[in-house]
């Protein structure tokens, strides 16, 4: 019966999923396909032939029978070089009827159809006053993606970019060849399709010191109208707020299904002086439950919400399995004049009779930039690439690390997701027919809360901490698949989780808002298809490792308290087989802890630096123009200058909206 119900979860899954998303929309009317100008394939260069070779990665296959079903299908496999027998359950973007392939010229050249980069897109090709092409190196997203539950199934998959940090001492030391992972979004809708789809703008005051440093026209008054002209809102406690819209395109909603757990989170925080709050309104600093970007349980990612419904559009030309190598430039002008792009192994060179737009996200669009000669001037000439323009591209990373190793157990029985109690036929027929249940669960994600710890040096109001609520820890899916998705090492697993995967336990992650430790990312070499170095420099500043340290104790107060202890609430001391020389409890336990399990959360930024023309470390300006190349701009959450209390989907989509506005108004669109 187990078998039946595994194979009836799958099919139904692919078949809701693909009736939700109508995949036969017509084409809009024909005409001659011989009225256009048609790009034709260039000499393949010299790297363009190892794309394939270096694409290949080793396929994950957990042994959940749900889990392993899936990830041995082609569809979910890092090696692209399978057929993907499973294409009919992604969304499509081909390029409309009329049209046998792309352009020689398009007004505009976005490069990355992700959070930012979908937004942008559609927004451009409105009204049909300019061409656009948007080039994409993923696929459209596969249908399971819509499952909130299944998020962290997707790390795994050829839906990401499986990028490794470059190895740092002493940080990761629990993972896979304690090595960071910092998976990207790889499909159309970038991150959004893979993320935990957490909703959140930043701080009021995260945004006004950004405005105060000479970038204008990005405070929070600024940027609080795109993120409203983006959203639908439907939440219940705040459905009359005016610091919602329910006028927009992406759908931020309530999760439909919330455990007691959830309750005994916000209970805890109200005893400990936490307030109830609209995280995402002006006065944000408090706890609440989480406001997500899904539509009646189904995950809503950028594409979904900005190119599904207009992909037809004959004047928006959408190139999936397309990868962007080179930002042209015409070296006597400083003008970008288009970019050069392989797909399916051939290379075409497409012009921008207006503008080159970068929205790849923070570790691409920097690395495009520096293969195209804009970069720090030492670091190109050390590669022999020619410099077009000096400036500190990928100079500067910040990352929101996270710890979620606690785990605490319970007296009580199903208050938890255990992985035995999600999968049954009674849950998946709640969730295909009403969209909630277990299934539409963010990965058993609930609450958020922002707290200001007792070592901050802050003044008012300003959190350096968030903390997650959630019901399930590292052990209620038997290290099958969220364990595996941030790769957590085996022997750290075995010792720690394994002896309590049947007992119904959770944790509360906490997550380092403002770290003071200041990351960057260069060139591995010339070719384009080689990830670029990353170097997060984790905790290398100590306030980092104090304020996490801080957070712990806080959580551990609030498991003390009778919201919880109803429940019979203990945390699991198991120490980390690393850290056995500390006694447990210790700060120097702590921090081996922290430097055990040290998880990104997908949240990098700032490696291509907004800033006004006084900032040497600036690369765009407050217009997003790139400083000293005409035509180019980069449009994503690489140009965030500070570090921001925010998940970055929101931000980015919010850059998207103000991004295209500006380029709007520049030519008058």
């Amino acid at each position: 019966m187990r078998a039946v119900s595994d194979l009836l979860f799958y099919v139904i899954l692919l078949f809701n999923s693909a009736v939700t998303l109508n995949l036969e929309a017509p084409y809009g009317e024909r005409s001659s396909i011989n009225d256009y100008d048609y790009a034709k394939p260039k000499a393949c260069r010299e790297f363009c032939k190892e794309f394939n070779k270096i694409q290949k990665r080793e396929t994950l296959t957990p042994k959940s029978r749900i889990v392993e079903m899936m990830l041995q299908t082609p569809m979910f496999a890092y090696n692209r070089s399978e057929p993907d027998i499973f294409s009919a359950f992604r969304d499509r973007y081909d390029l409309p009827k009329e049209f046998k392939g792309p352009l020689t010229e398009y007004d505009f050249i976005v490069v990355g159809a992700g959070s930012a980069g979908s937004v942008l897109a559609a927004r451009l090709s409105e009204g049909q006053k300019a061409s656009v092409l948007l080039l994409e190196a993923g696929l459209g997203e596969s249908m399971l993606t819509s499952v909130p539950t299944l998020a962290p199934l997707f790390q795994m998959t050829s839906s990401v970019w499986p990028y490794l940090m470059e190895p740092q001492p002493n940080v990761c030391l629990g993972m896979d060849n304690s090595q960071c992972f910092w998976p990207r979004g790889r499909a159309v809708g970038g991150t959004s399709v893979v993320n935990y789809m957490i909703y959140t703008r930043g701080m009021k005051e995260d945004w006004d010191r950004i405005a105060a440093k000479g970038n204008y026209g990005w405070s929070y008054a600024d940027v609080m109208s795109y993120y409203m002209k983006s959203e639908r809102a439907n939440l219940r406690e705040f459905k009359n707020s005016p610091w919602h819209s329910k006028d927009g395109e992406l759908n931020v909603e309530d999760v439909p299904f919330r455990s007691k757990l959830s309750k005994a989170f916000l209970d805890a925080g109200k005893l400990l002086g936490n307030r109830r709050v609209d995280y995402n309104s002006p006065d944000g600093f408090g706890f609440g439950y989480i406001q997500a970007t899904i539509s009646r349980g189904i995950r809503m990612s950028s594409a979904k919400a900005f190119l599904h419904n207009n992909k037809k559009r004959k004047n928006l030309h959408i190139l999936t399995n397309s990868r962007v190598t080179k930002v042209l430039i015409d070296s006597a002008t400083k003008t970008a004049i288009g970019v050069e792009f392989q797909k399916n192994g051939q290379r075409y060179e497409i012009r921008a009779r207006k503008e080159v737009i970068l929205s790849a996200g923070p570790i691409e669009s920097p690395h495009l930039l520096m293969l195209s000669g804009i970069g720090p001037r030492k670091h190109l000439e050390s590669l022999g690439i020619e410099v077009v323009q000096d400036l500190q591209v990928g100079a500067t990373l910040y990352d929101h690390i996270s710890f979620a190793g606690l785990a605490f157990t319970l007296n009580t029985t199903r208050l938890t997701l255990l992985e035995k109690n999600v999968a049954t036929l009674e849950n998946i027929f709640q969730y295909t027919q009403f969209g909630d249940g277990p299934l539409s669960s963010l990965a058993a994600v609930e609450t958020l809360g922002y707290i200001k710890t007792n070592i901050s040096e802050e003044i008012g109001n300003f959190p350096d901490i968030e903390l997650i609520g959630s019901c399930a820890s590292l052990a209620s899916d038997n290290g099958k698949v969220v364990a595996k998705g941030i790769r957590l090492a085996d022997w750290l697993y075995n010792d720690v989780y394994k002896p309590i995967e049947n007992i119904d336990s959770f944790t509360i992650i906490l997550m380092l808002l403002h770290p003071r430790s200041k990351g960057y990312l260069k060139l591995r070499s010339r070719n384009p298809f080689e990830q670029p170095k990353l170097y997060g420099n984790y905790l290398t500043h100590p306030k980092d490792v104090a304020t996490m340290i801080a957070a712990i104790r806080y959580i551990l107060k609030m498991i003390d308290t009778p919201p919880f202890q109803k429940y019979g609430t203990k945390l699991h001391k198991k120490k980390f087989p690393n850290c056995k020389k500390f006694y447990f409890g210790s700060d120097g336990y702590w921090e081996c802890a922290i430097r055990t399990i040290t998880a990104t959360l997908h949240h990098q930024i700032t490696t291509c630096k907004m800033g006004p023309p006084s900032d040497p470390s600036a690369v765009v300006d407050p217009e997003l123009r790139l400083y000293g190349i005409n035509n180019l701009r980069v449009v994503d959450t690489s140009i965030i200058p500070n570090t921001i209390a925010a998940h970055t989907n929101g931000p980015g989509i919010m850059i998207g909206e103000k991004g295209a506005d500006m380029v709007k108004r520049t030519w008058g669109l």
